[in-house]
């Protein structure tokens, strides 16, 4: 697990003392850090320390620093049933600290967030108090991200691109193989979970068309029977909002996640919830992925609330509220996936589906699978 925290005194170790009993830190881990400069805002010192090896479904006690509170993390379970938390498009208001309280409330071991965070926007001192507000549940379970475009907080000439959110959100890229923090894969339980990047190059031939081509081709279904992927920008939307804007990164990309069997992809960016059958190619398909946008956390924009009429027939269900959205999944064949709305209690289940993965489905996903993986292998 790797720890990040911030803090005003440079001089501060980026260390982590950490055990299974309050109070006691029976083992030290050190790391490293960075600082980055925006304009005329500094950033603190930024830490990234790795504890571990840490055994699953565990709850552990660390400290920072060396000094300051105690937090406590749970580990995730080395298999099933496992539950995810999910929520996009988050930002920092009254509706943010809504959809937290909701997520607090349900019992999840992994929050996944399919971009747009802090909603900064060029000021930086909002990625600090971003940080104070997740930090209550971002402390105690893994929280995995990928960019949006309210990331990108670039100036041309003066400052590059995912300055702020590499800096202080690092994913395991490099322990994937990817050369960038923009898009990584990681295992949890029976899951392989890749992030990929809206707003990074994704044509064929790119490095991040390759690093895709080459994840998958490792991906052993037999040990990680499920397959999920998370971006910002959605491929299949019905609503107003942001149309055709993953047209090019579809048309690229989706022949690769059908071959190998994608199970549910996760996006954000349009402000509501909005949940697809399975689907390839731009229509109905037994054998594609459920397609599930979840850009409704909580940001300062509020909703979209204009969806095109008729509805397509491959969306089953739409709503402009705020909410986050759970995944359980139950074994190896089944899951169940429930979205919650803000002004429901958060045991309401505003809508629910069990999914049976594709590997049990008949869908031939090893079989496709295999061609894939000898195409992009070799003989």
């Amino acid at each position: 697990m790797r720890v990040t925290w911030v803090t005003s005194d440079k001089s501060s170790p980026s260390m982590v003392g950490y055990g299974t009993s309050a109070g006691r830190y029976d083992y030290m881990a050190q790391g490293d850090s960075t600082s980055y400069s925006y304009v005329l805002y500094k950033s603190g010192k930024i830490h990234h320390t790795v504890i571990g090896p840490l055994e699953p479904n565990t709850v552990y006690f660390y400290r920072c620093g060396g000094e300051g509170p105690e937090f406590q993390l749970k580990t995730p379970p080395a298999q099933f049933p496992i539950t995810f938390a999910v929520a996009g498009d988050l930002g920092q208001t009254g509706w943010t600290k809504s959809t937290l309280d909701h997520i607090d409330k349900c019992k999840y071991e992994v929050n996944l967030l399919p971009g747009d965070l802090s909603y900064a926007d060029y000021m930086q001192h909002k990625w600090d108090t971003f940080g104070e507000l997740v930090q209550p549940l971002a402390s105690a379970r893994p929280w995995m991200v990928t960019q949006g475009n309210h990331e990108k907080e670039s100036i041309p000439f003066l400052m590059d691109e995912f300055v702020s959110y590499n800096s202080r959100w690092k994913m395991p890229y490099e322990e994937s193989g990817s050369s960038s923090n923009l898009y990584y894969s990681f295992e949890v339980a029976g899951v392989h979970v890749i992030m990929l990047g809206s707003y990074t190059d994704n044509d064929p031939g790119s490095d991040q068309y390759n690093w895709l081509k080459a994840d998958l081709a490792k991906v052993d279904r037999e040990r990680t029977p499920w397959l999920i992927v998370l971006f910002h920008v959605p491929w299949y939307n019905s609503n107003e909002a942001h149309q055709h804007e993953g047209d090019d990164m579809m048309a690229s990309m989706e022949p690769l996640l059908y071959a190998s069997g994608v199970d549910i992809v996760f996006t954000g960016h349009v402000h509501a919830y909005e949940r697809t059958k399975r689907v390839n190619n731009g229509k109905s398909d037994p054998c594609g992925a459920v397609h599930i946008t979840i850009g409704d956390g909580g940001n300062r924009e509020g909703l979209a609330r204009k969806y095109k009429d008729p509805q397509p027939e491959w969306s089953v269900f739409r709503e402009a509220s705020f909410g986050h959205g759970e995944f359980q999944i139950v074994n190896s064949s089944h899951s169940l996936w429930t979205w919650h709305r803000n002004d429901d209690d958060e045991p309401v289940r505003s809508d629910q589906v069990w999914i049976t993965s594709l590997m049990s489905s008949g869908c031939r996903v090893e079989k496709r699978h295999d061609e894939l993986r000898k195409r992009l292998m070799g003989p």
